[in-house]
């Protein structure tokens, strides 16, 4: 029988489910000159079946209310009251309770916001039959104008003045800020994304100034007042909510649009040549929206406003058919640097007017469909104008932040424990960045799937349905777009019933932890896979009980789909979608090559070869590389490279094979990757910094890349290489940027845009590079020094702001030791006089007096020892008095960062209270904020703070509380971010218990506006939500962590440690491969842990199935199945899958070890074996990167009890490996010989040889004649000792841990001078030996 169908939302709306505005109409007087808005608004409303209206409004001053034409009872009260009660905090003693108070606080003030507080009273209309009802309810569904016979309309005069929220007055320019419910701060309204009507707006101002606001201006209208003001006259057609509503008034500068003129841009007057530059390309991103989803713009027109950044509160404020921008993001022709980012902000804004603002969301729950729609938009216009590698990489970046961040429920898209019930915070911070990114994942990944040609039909079908007339609203939700991924992207509906629920509904992405073998006999590639998920067993679980509509399956957390493997061979490339992402935590693949070896004689190394392998006249390429590449056909292998999943993948496989994918893949996120991990190699060869070098001197290569390259290359340079990398980088700038007849720089030239991006981070990448003390060596200061003494920007056309800003950054990033206090002195000339210089001329954007006092700051905190902190804090706080803002605000964080370092987090968080009273900027108020809680997740990453006193945690709960946080949204988030980080919680409101809170009633003495209370009228407010359960049971971290620990008691092995999946491996043992001691073997399989320097990028000791536990491993000198690694000297990955034999997990242990060597492998199976990524994280400096690492580190002990496979992710895979061993002697021995050569041509180091030797020998002979007689005796009882210490290791072998020769000889030394004690010397001619009797492993 089949299922009723479940009515819409739209059907299931109760009788009193509460007003609903159809229109609304606002007219409204600006005085700028006494910071006043006075006039009124009027609301046709459908009233509910009480007759009671509640609207919700704030911050102003209401005169009269009239509904049709009659005066009308109403209940007005403000929703933020001050409460002075000493005793409210008296409880707060530690961080854990500050937290608490701060979570139920904030809470309560978020729960009043959504309550309604100005409550009219209208007449209620005639009761009609159910037939009657439902008869009208449809008509006005259908035709809204036919419903007026029940609309009432209600005006409301009131008047603002010297408002601090939702709309700011600064001189005679006035602005709105789009906060969240801070609509209802200046006009009258139902201020929730749930009510949307259309806007007729009138507004009146100076006749000198401009009035900008949303939808199509209709006309003006001058005034005959003396002074003449002039009246604006806009309609907005289209139903927005009361958050899109925007106001801009001021003496603008008006430009429009040189080929549409829908399109205006305005500006204050001293921004308009910056402001023709800046929008030339806007054209552009307009037209290709339109192209793409194959309709035209949803509005009437669209306006661009910029105003000064300090008073913006945000970079961008979005508006219907407006957008505010700070002008910060305004560039002339001569700045280079601003360019990508701007175009970026505005295309993002043009998106979101169709998906946000003329699409809106059905539930909070879906807000990250549209939000992941508009930045789907915004990366096709990346793609398309700014090209494929910018795209490619900012997505790789992006994705790699996501799978640091989403671990736990507060990043899961369509959840209500994670959306609705948080009140609209989850779009604040950064875990509303990580959210938007990780829509954005989801649909591409989505468009993987179903093409993009099927994904483009579905986003036109949705602008066509919202333009549908006979639809009721413009919403989409999640339900909605599924079923059009079914319908129109033709994806099966049991895909889509796994994908949503996992993706979408749920937390967390998977880790995937992979090593490779090569069966040379065979021909196949053998790929060891262990699956895992970034996110807690314990959050996927909470989630799936949480979502109701979600289905998970049976104890399976996977992923649905299968993971594409990219394999280069010799012969070509070729796909392999063989990977499924559902299924048994451990995999094993067997791949088919297609390239076949020739027989080949393996070329032995020249007599002149150095002991790594080259000669003197070529690059140094290891012997095992080339012996892997003549019995291998794979040149590289890749993971998921179209980036079909979001997913963290480690991959291992030899350093050759990253070295041909650095040069041969033309893919900048295979690039990327091979540099990451190339870089982070324990010991580095010859040949990975030159493939380093040669890359960074490609011209061809993507500039983005070439950069990370100029890093890993000075975070190779050391001693040990003669700094090679430093001095790649240096001949590399010389090279472009020097003249090479008087060695000088030569006059900046810009025009290549790629090359002074690179060239830009040379210095900095330069600055990195340390020696073994920590201190930077002596060339790179100097080389620094004579790029800023010698700048010349004459003849240049281009700005050298940001060239010289570089540079001065790159002098923070110095460590100073005694061999450049010269340099250092010379340095800090040189940053005064650019101090000097940009106070005379101030640059773009203050960019020039920022870098220096950050620099100033960063030698400060490292010279604290020698240099005193309070005069660099007079030197610094002298720049809190300068009119721009940006200027202002970093010397207040430079301040707070020299008091956390000088006094501790108690003084600086004192401080910061202090600095965010004098703030007057709202904008400047919050970067302080996020810098202070970037500050405590620095020292609160693993725990609680308990450094702070009581007296300062009831000061920031004051200012979470007080009207300075109500007016500053993004303020009051960041103060609640900042306790819980000093409790050591997550800074979200997921996962807070919630109470239940109920408004307070009206405070008549608080309230000044006219009222009127009838006697008869008694009123009640309710919360507009539902009430959360009753039952609600939060797990904080200590208690998961306490839980786990019980758990992972059970399952401790005799080496203390957790069993992972184990498999072992039956290996026929090759007659060259090395013995072992059985009693050796047995000691390490008693779980003990076998500390070993392992070359992570080029090997992996992966899970693999398990084997029967009853059948012996047989180990001769046969070889039945030849397995060859295509790996080099640090790499010992190979399995022989074919012989494993698979049984259940119940039966056996959990455990592997699967480790194998290209010259000979010898397997152990101990009781712990754990896995390490050796990729690097990404080379990012930006701040939103460093926030996710902090926001990942808060959480690190958590996951890692939680998560057995993240848990393993910290230590490194154990394995035996005797070529590492040989290779290091040879490393040493060949240093030893360079320092041999090198002090044999030294004068003064033979005379002292020469004097030390000759001193040795005449205290050698007084030793000998002194002690001739007494060393007789001892020297025949030494002799016998030796004598039978031989007898008892040929007697009795077992006696000795290790049996390793078979031949000792004995030398009995002369012992020192007042010793009468012997030494015995024993050498043994070493010879392994193995039982060929070996019990199973």
């Amino acid at each position: 029988m089949a299922k009723a169908r479940k009515p819409k939302i739209e059907e299931q709306k109760p009788e009193s489910s509460g007003a609903v505005v159809r229109h609304q109409k606002l007219c409204l007087s600006v005085d700028t000159d006494n910071k006043r808005l006075y006039g009124y608004t009027e609301l046709k409303i459908s009233p509910p079946e009480s007759g009671m209206v509640g609207l919700h409004a704030d911050n102003m001053t209401i005169e009269s209310i009239l509904v049709d034409g009659e005066p009308a009872a109403f209940e007005f009260f403000p929703h933020y009251q001050h409460v002075e009660d000493e005793k409210r905090w008296e409880s707060v003693n530690c961080t854990a309770a500050a937290a608490d108070a701060a979570s139920t606080s904030y809470l309560s003030s978020l729960d009043k916001e959504m309550a309604p507080n100005l409550l009219i009273l209208c007449s209620k209309k005639v009761n009609l039959s159910t037939e009657n009802q439902s008869r009208d309810a449809a008509e006005e569904r259908t035709q809204p104008s036919l419903g007026d016979k029940n609309v009432k309309l209600v005006r409301i005069d009131y008047w603002v003045e010297k408002a601090e929220t939702g709309i700011h007055f600064r001189d005679n320019i006035v602005h709105t800020d789009n906060q969240i419910r801070r609509a209802h701060c200046w006009f009258p309204c139902i201020d929730s994304s749930s009510q949307r009507c259309c806007y007729d707006l009138e507004f009146t101002v100076d006749h000198k100034l401009v009035a900008v606001s949303n939808g199509d201006l209709l006309y003006q209208v001058l005034s005959k007042d003396d002074p003449p003001r002039k009246t604006y006259v806009y309609s907005m057609s289209v139903p927005v909510t009361a958050e899109c509503i925007s106001l801009a008034v001021g003496p603008f500068e008006i430009f429009p649009d040189r080929q549409n003129a829908m399109i205006t841009h305005l500006c204050l007057t001293s921004n308009l040549s910056r402001l023709r530059h800046t929008v030339g390309f806007f054209f552009n991103v307009y037209s290709y929206f339109e192209e793409y989803l194959s309709a035209s713009f949803p509005f009437g027109s669209y306006k661009q406003v910029f105003l000064m950044p300090e008073m913006t509160i945000s970079s961008v404020s979005l508006g219907a058919s407006m957008c505010i921008f700070s002008s910060q993001v305004l560039f002339d022709e001569k700045v280079i640097d601003q360019t990508i980012d701007t175009r970026i902000k505005l295309a993002f804004a043009l998106a979101r007017q169709w998906f946000g603002v003329y699409i809106t969301a059905e539930t909070p729950n879906d807000e990250w469909l549209l939000d992941g729609l508009a930045g789907f938009l915004s990366d096709l216009y990346i793609k398309r104008f700014l090209g494929n590698n910018e795209a490619r990489y900012r997505r790789y970046k992006a994705n790699c932040v996501v799978c640091k961040a989403d671990f736990d429920g507060a990043t899961a898209l369509s959840s209500s424990a994670a959306s609705t019930e948080l009140y609209g915070t989850q779009r604040l911070g950064l875990i509303g960045k990580i959210r938007s990114w990780k829509a954005v994942s989801v649909l591409e990944m989505l468009e993987k799937q179903m093409g993009p040609e099927s994904f483009r039909k579905i986003l036109q079908t949705i602008i066509s349905n919202a333009k549908d007339p006979i639809r009721p609203s413009r919403t989409l939700s999640t339900k909605e777009f599924r079923h059009l991924a079914n319908k129109v992207g033709n994806l099966e509906r049991p895909f889509l019933k796994e994908f949503f629920p996992r993706w979408v509904g749920s937390c967390g992405c998977p880790v995937l932890r992979m090593g490779l073998s090569y069966n040379k006999r065979r021909n196949m590639m053998e790929l060891a896979v262990l699956r895992g998920c970034t996110a807690a067993a314990e959050s996927t679980v909470a989630i799936f009980r949480d979502n109701l509509e979600t289905d998970p399956r049976g104890g399976d957390v996977g992923w649905p789909g299968m993971m594409s493997i990219r394999v280069h061979e010799l012969d070509g490339m070729y796909d392999h979608p063989s990977l499924p992402m559902a299924g048994d935590t451990w995999q094993l693949l067997e791949l088919q090559c297609h390239s076949k070896l020739a027989a080949k004689r393996i070329q032995r190394p020249k007599k002149g070869s150095k002991p790594d392998g080259s000669d003197d006249n070529g690059d140094a390429t290891s012997a095992v590389d080339i012996r892997s590449g003549l019995e291998s056909p794979l040149l590289w292998v890749r993971v998921d490279p179209e980036m079909e999943y979001l997913a963290e993948i480690h991959f291992h496989q030899p350093v050759q094979m990253w070295i041909n994918q650095l040069e041969k893949d033309k893919d900048v996120v295979a690039q990327s990757q091979a540099i990451e991990t190339l870089q982070m190699l324990p010991q580095l060869s010859f040949a990975v910094v030159n493939a380093l070098n040669n890359f960074l001197n490609d011209s061809k290569g993507f500039w983005r890349v070439r950069v990370e390259a100029a890093f890993a290359l000075a975070h190779t340079a050391s001693e040990e290489t003669d700094w090679a990398g430093m001095q790649h980088l240096i001949k590399f700038y010389k090279s472009r940027r020097f003249d090479p007849n008087i060695s000088l720089p030569k006059p900046n030239d810009f025009h290549d845009f790629p090359e002074y991006f690179v060239l830009e981070a040379i210095p900095h990448a330069i600055a990195r590079v340390r020696s073994a003390h920590n201190k930077s060596p002596k060339e790179a200061v100097e080389f620094v020094l004579q790029l800023l003494k010698y700048n010349d920007n004459s003849g240049n056309p281009y700005s050298d702001v940001y060239w010289l800003s570089a540079l001065v950054q790159s002098i923070g990033e110095l460590e100073f030791g005694q061999q450049s206090v010269l340099s250092f002195l010379s340095l800090l000339k040189r940053i005064d006089r650019l101090l000097q210089f940009d106070r005379l001329m101030p640059s773009y954007n203050g960019i020039l007096t920022l870098n220096c006092i950050r620099t100033l700051t960063q030698i400060a905190l490292k010279l604290s020892v020698a240099v005193p902190l309070d005069r660099v804090v007079e030197l610094i706080r002298p720049f809190q008095n300068v009119a721009l803002w940006q200027i202002r605000i970093e010397a207040s964080r430079a301040l707070l960062d020299l008091e956390f370092h000088g006094k501790g987090l108690d003084d600086a968080l004192i401080l910061f209270m202090q600095f965010i009273d004098k703030e007057p900027s709202l904008r400047g108020q919050v970067k302080l904020a996020r810098h202070v809680l970037r500050m405590c997740q620095s020292i609160c990453a693993f725990g609680s703070c308990d450094t702070v006193k009581s007296t300062t945690l009831i000061g920031l709960l004051r200012h979470l509380g007080c009207l300075k946080a109500f007016n500053n949204v993004f303020l009051r988030h960041q103060l609640f971010c900042i306790l819980h980080t000093l409790a050591g919680r997550p800074p979200t409101l997921y996962g807070v218990p919630r109470v239940a809170v109920h408004p307070m009633p009206p405070d008549p003495e608080s309230c000044s506006e006219p009222q009127i209370r009838p006697s008869m009228l008694k009123l009640k407010i309710s919360n507009p939500q539902d009430p959360p359960p009753p039952e609600l049971t939060v797990v904080s971290s200590e208690a998961c962590h306490s839980a786990e620990t019980n758990k992972e008691a059970e399952a401790v092995s005799n080496g203390t440690e957790r069993r992972l999946p184990v498999v072992k491996i039956r290996v026929k043992q090759n007659s060259i491969i090395p013995r072992v001691d059985t009693e050796h073997l047995m000691e390490n399989s008693q779980g003990r842990p076998i500390e070993v320097d392992l070359a992570g990028s080029s090997s992996a000791s992966v899970d693999a199935p398990v084997r029967i536990m009853s059948e012996p491993v047989s180990i001769s000198n046969q070889i039945v199945e030849e397995v060859n690694s295509s790996h080099d000297h640090g790499s010992r990955m190979t399995a022989s899958v074919g012989s494993a034999k698979f049984v259940k997990e119940e039966d056996i242990g959990k455990e592997l070890q699967c480790t194998a060597d290209s010259k000979g492998v010898v397997l152990v199976d101990s009781k712990r074996v754990a896995l390490e990524d050796r990729s690097s994280p990404s080379t990012k400096n930006d701040d939103v990167e460093r926030e996710a690492e902090g926001y990942a580190a808060m959480h690190a002990d958590t996951v890692q009890v939680n998560n057995p496979s993240r848990s393993s992710d910290m230590h490194d895979s154990m394995e035996i490996n005797c070529l590492q061993q040989k290779s290091d002697l040879k490393v040493k021995v060949k240093k030893k010989e360079k320092e041999g050569r090198r002090k044999r041509d030294d004068p003064e180091y033979l005379k002292r040889k020469r004097l030390k030797k000759e001193k040795r020998r005449s205290e050698k002979e007084k030793a000998k004649l002194g002690n001739k007689e007494a060393n007789k005796g001892e020297n025949v009882s030494a002799a016998v000792a030796s004598v039978k210490y031989a007898k008892l290791q040929t007697t009795n072998p077992a006696a000795v841990e290790h049996r390793p020769t078979n031949v000792a000889e004995t030398k009995v030394e002369a012992s020192e001078v007042g010793s009468s004690l012997p030494k015995i010397r024993l050498k043994f001619k070493g010879r392994n030996i193995i039982s060929q009797s070996q019990p199973d492993l």
